[in-house]
């Protein structure tokens, strides 16, 4: 068993809208069925006893190798605690190779379970040894490791549960929710608007105290101190019992409390030292310790934290305690966990010595030892939710110290004898305040009810019904979708709109270009989606990246299908007829918003049948208003787009709006077939999410295509009383619809210039120049700068090979190189003649075209 190709979709994808593991799996003809292999299944749940039932592939009978591979790998995620539950294998055209595809919650953990599969099936295969309980830990370790730690985990389920998209920016607990001008970002449990002048001041304990203390709300009497001395000074003054903790701090660290000796002083002070070179002495305030959550303006939890413990049993010495007491499954070593296991150590013995303990005492029964003076979950602390304990004033008083500091999330740690009676009324008083506050004890507290923290921070972040999302469209098909996506955006553009936009030439950001290159899959998409100057976005969607990683979003609001054509790189990554490429672009389909909406070609079957598999409404698009799929549809009340005479209509009902095709350069007074598709498919994208029509009627006789606007879709030049046109038609239907277009423009003399893109099917290729033979006097043909896999001459060979039958064709030529072809061509042209120039590197084609027309105009 070989196992190839391995890689995440990280989106809605081919298989599924869940991100998976995806890999080519070769099998050998025994491994294509498993009841060849003698006793491998018994060996294989002998090592793996919770392996799931087996199943055939597809229509066949028998249980290939490849199956045992995707189930073992979706259940030893599951068993190590992962929410998987999808997986699918998939027998490809070739003998013994398979697709396998894995669901997985954090892609290392899914590429790791891969690999642990792979194990398992070699040691079943082998009769070998294979350690289950370690590989579940590997698995288990790693998810902890990557996976969102829980008060950023809170916040992101909270974010999905009101629909609004995230997206990790780190590997750690930075995330965005939303897109474009709309997101919002946290760090773990701070906001975005918060300010680094209110962190600041919030790690500066003194500054915290001032400023809360001129606010009226009460805070332990202290200092800050420079040396041991000074700090038995300040003690003295300040009147013992006090507390001495670093200046800066976080999570207790350096904290101790209750010091009521010189001699526990120095070693708190020496403690405290090793985190903060300035200390703070304050006095110690008896009582209970509070965290108090403030998200805006409004207390949402409370809890009492009480320090790490054990309660004797009369049998045990407190070390045996603390190791009993750390087995509970609810204790962790880090923050995943709803607590964490207590720390024998240092600080813990000297807190037992304090209180002539040690680690080998036996306390008596039911006696509560403390193993720390500070009550921080951290270090092993418990925590008892009063969220509806806490008298008014104490959470006014709360509200007052994060609105004074300005902290947006803000912990703030209180200590009363009771949470019942306002502070002033028991010598309470706020002791700390937090930035970035964790947010287990209130999502799992030791004792009583978690609180919804998380939908607390969101509901603060996002207004009601607000999901942080923008406008989306995607387009996707064989032929126009560049077209398309560039009158989109321009019309989406004259409503006032910044937007951003990929396609094969680029990514655009308000008119700007900021990426060249073929920018069609997800990536772009998520740095169009990532940008905070975009108001809406329209993405080309190419079938490359839906099959390499799957799509950029979880859903759009307008999916635009132009066709699907047999010339869009079959045979390529198992893709290999019209059928399979149609199942594979509708994928944008069937990721549409609930409201959102499709726009289909109504005269391409393999598009219309995409129709059954969209969640919202159905916009179809015909030059023909009869054709059955469209008069059935408008039959029906919805909305269609379509050509009645000089003018295109978008209809509903009894409702129609009409632009005359003389207005809309781009189709030259409708002669122009296929960019009077592009035009309807754009005009419905853009009704679909509400362009007025003065809007779109201006914005269409405003779009001339010309490089800037289209680059390399059918621009048009005139030299010499020539019309040379440059397009980047690169498959056979792209070809014919040229032809179609060109046939209804005067010329004497046709040329055509050609080259092949050579990652397309043989048959493909020669079709192309079968169709041109066919229209064009003269053809000449050039290789592409890349041949993507071929040979020097074979691409060449084939278009040559597919003007053999041509019936118009008289003159072929082969030049080497795209610029002395498109040379040679408009050398030959005079008055009245056409040319068509089919390019390749298109912009420095287009270059070439332009300075030949200045040169000549000098």
């Amino acid at each position: 068993m070989d196992v190839s190709r391995i890689r995440a979709l990280r989106g809605p994808n081919l298989w599924s809208s869940h991100t998976a593991i995806e890999a080519v799996v070769t099998c050998t003809p025994f491994e294509c069925d498993i009841g060849r292999c003698d006793g491998f299944e018994s060996r294989l749940r002998a090592r793996f006893p919770e392996l799931s039932t087996l199943h055939a592939t597809g229509l066949a009978v028998t249980v290939p190798m490849a199956h045992v591979l995707e189930v073992a790998a979706l259940d030893l995620q599951a068993l190590a605690g992962c929410p998987v539950t999808f997986g699918r294998t998939t027998a490809t055209p070739e003998p013994g190779v398979y697709q396998i595809v894995v669901e997985y919650s954090e892609e290392a953990v899914g590429r790791l379970a891969l690999e642990l599969a792979i194990a398992l099936c070699q040691a079943a295969q082998h009769d070998q040894a294979f350690d289950l309980p370690q590989a579940l830990a590997q698995l288990r370790e790693l998810d902890e490791d990557v996976r969102l730690g829980p008060s950023t985990g809170a916040i992101v389920q909270a974010a999905l549960a009101r629909n609004i998209p995230y997206r990790r920016m780190t590997t750690g607990s930075m995330v965005s929710f939303g897109w474009g001008s709309k997101q919002r970002r946290i760090q773990a449990a701070e906001m975005d608007s918060t300010g680094a002048i209110a962190e600041a001041i919030a790690q500066d304990k003194q500054l915290t105290k001032k400023i809360l203390a001129a606010a009226g709300v009460p805070v332990p009497q202290g200092r800050e101190v420079a040396t041991p001395e000074d700090a038995w000074a300040a003690a003295c003054d300040i009147g013992l019992p006090v507390v001495l903790k670093p200046k800066s701090g976080n999570q207790g660290k350096g904290v101790s409390v209750n010091i009521s000796s010189r001699e526990q002083l120095l070693a708190a002070y020496a403690a405290a030292a090793e985190f903060d070179d300035d200390i703070l002495v304050e006095r110690y305030l008896p009582g209970n310790d509070f965290r108090l959550l403030v998200v805006g303006n409004k207390l949402v939890a409370a809890a009492h934290r009480d320090p790490a413990n054990v309660v004797g049993d009369g049998q045990h010495s407190i070390e045996e305690l603390v190791a009993k007491v750390n087995q509970d499954p609810r204790r962790g070593s880090g923050h995943a966990t709803a607590l964490t296991r207590i720390r024998f150590d240092d600080i813990a013995l000297a807190c037992l010595a304090a209180q002539g303990f040690k680690a080998d005492t036996v306390p008596p029964k039911g006696q509560r030892v403390p193993l720390r003076h500070n009550a921080n979950l951290s270090t092993g602390g418990c925590a008892t939710d009063v969220t509806d304990s806490v008298h008014p004033e104490v959470a006014a008083r709360a509200i007052a110290a994060a609105q004074m500091v300005g902290l947006d999330i803000c912990g703030v740690d209180v200590v009363c004898s009771s949470i019942l009676i306002p502070l002033e009324e028991q010598g309470g008083g706020v002791v700390e305040v937090n930035a970035a506050p964790g947010l287990r004890m209130h999502l799992t507290p030791s004792y009583g009810k978690g609180r919804a923290v998380g939908e607390a921070i969101i509901d603060c972040m996002f207004a009601e019904k607000e999901t942080g999302r923008i406008p989306l469209v995607a387009v996707t098909g064989t032929n126009g979708k560049t077209t398309t996506v560039r009158l989109i955006s321009h019309l989406l553009t004259q409503s006032g709109l910044r937007v951003g936009m990929t396609n094969t030439d680029g990514v655009y950001i308000a008119g700007q270009r900021i990426d060249t290159g073929d920018c069609s899959g997800p990536k772009s998409a998520r740095n169009v989606l990532q940008h905070p100057d975009v108001d809406a976005a329209v993405l080309e969607t190419a079938r490359g990246g839906m099959l390499r990683e799957g799509l950029a979003f979880d859903r759009c609001d307008v999916a635009v299908v132009t066709n699907v054509g047999s010339g869009d790189h079959l045979g390529l990554n198992y893709i290999t007829t019209v059928e399979d490429l149609a199942v594979l672009k509708r994928v944008i389909v069937q990721n549409i918003a609930t409201d959102g909406v499709a726009v289909l070609n109504a005269a391409d079957p393999l598009v219309v049948a995409m129709a059954r598999h969209c969640h919202g409404s159905v916009t179809f698009f015909a030059m023909d208003r009869q054709h059955p799929v469209m008069a059935t549809h408008l039959a029906q009340g919805r909305r269609g787009v379509y050509v009645e005479g000089e003018h295109l209509v978008a209809a509903q009902g009894k409702a129609k709006h009409q632009v005359a095709l003389s207005s809309i350069p781009v189709t030259h007074s409708g002669r122009i077939g296929f960019q009077v598709e592009n035009v309807m498919a754009a005009v419905a994208a853009v009704w679909a999410l509400g362009v007025d029509w003065d809007t779109i009627k201006l914005g269409l006789s405003g779009f001339v295509n010309d490089s800037d606007n289209a680059l390399g879709r059918f621009n048009l030049f005139s030299y010499r009383g020539a019309t040379v046109i440059a397009d980047y038609g690169h498959n056979p239907d792209a070809i014919a619809a040229l032809v179609q277009a060109v046939q209804s423009m005067p010329a004497k003399r046709r040329t055509v210039v050609i080259s092949g893109a050579g990652d397309r099917r043989d048959e493909d290729i020669r079709q192309q120049t079968e169709i041109l033979g066919n229209a064009f006097d003269q053809v000449l043909l050039y290789q592409d700068q890349c041949q993507r896999g071929r040979a020097d001459g074979e691409v060449l060979a084939l278009l040559r090979a597919g003007l053999a039958g041509a019936t118009r064709t008289q003159s072929i030529s082969e030049i080497q190189g795209e610029f002395l072809a498109i040379d040679r061509a408009m050398d030959s042209l005079g008055e009245g003649d056409l040319c068509l120039i089919l390019v390749d590197q298109v912009e420095q084609a287009l270059a070439h075209i332009a300075a030949r027309i200045e040169q000549d105009k000098g």
